[in-house]
């Protein structure tokens, strides 16, 4: 799987979730993150997935977090905790050295805490949630940058991530390009109806002209 460019995060960092999810439709993929919302409003995310995937522990207790060592910058830390909300897998210490490092954001299924250095520092993270309690000794590393789930949606090792205050949404390395494409075209066709409402046209009139109930509709 070749790599995404950074060039191409960039892109993607200037459009909004919206006009990617629609993309997405367009393409018949599945990608949108449901019940996955910012801790932090205001900020945008994008950039390939390292990927951890979560079980619960046994006997013998895990580690939950000494993986942030092999994080590349510009990456977004994704973790599939399977959904649990009775432990976090990400807090204070690891926001520090995830911004020391200059990782680009984390997407958990599952629930965060230690929002107040969250808040303060304006780190990029979106969670089913947030909670006190601890994951240590309730759920532990189970394998690192293998395909793994959040909000049933398959996400791979350098996939793209893509975070804003809508959401986040995922899109496939090998698909990043003809999404961006589909995602640019649906995001200008909004503008031009924008500008015609400015002009007085009607919105069923715009709509129709620029056909607007067309634009995320799947392609034979």
């Amino acid at each position: 799987m070749a790599m995404i460019s950074k060039d191409l995060v960039e892109k993607f960092k200037t459009m909004d979730t919206t006009s990617v999810s629609d993309a997405l439709d367009r393409l018949g993929i599945k990608g949108g993150c449901q019940g996955v919302l910012p801790q932090v409003s205001g900020i945008k995310m994008a950039g390939t997935a390292f990927t951890v995937r979560y079980r619960p522990c046994g006997t013998v207790k895990g580690t939950v977090g000494d993986f942030l060592d092999d994080v590349q910058p510009g990456q977004v830390v994704v973790l599939d905790n399977g959904g649990r909300m009775y432990g976090t897998v990400w807090g204070d210490i690891m926001t520090v050295y995830a911004q020391k490092r200059g990782v680009a954001g984390t997407v958990i299924d599952g629930v965060c805490r230690d929002l107040p250095r969250i808040l303060e520092t304006r780190y990029p993270i979106f969670t089913r949630g947030r909670y006190m309690v601890t994951g240590k000794d309730r759920v532990e590393v189970d394998a690192i940058n293998v395909p793994v789930s959040v909000s049933d949606v398959h996400v791979r090792p350098d996939d793209l991530l893509i975070g804003d205050d809508s959401g986040v949404v995922v899109v496939p390395n090998d698909r990043a390009e003809e999404v961006l494409r589909a995602a640019l075209e649906i995001d200008e066709a909004e503008r031009k109806i924008l500008d015609m409402l400015e002009k007085g046209i009607s919105m069923r009139e715009a709509r129709k002209q620029l056909g607007y109930h067309q634009l995320q509709s799947k392609r034979p």
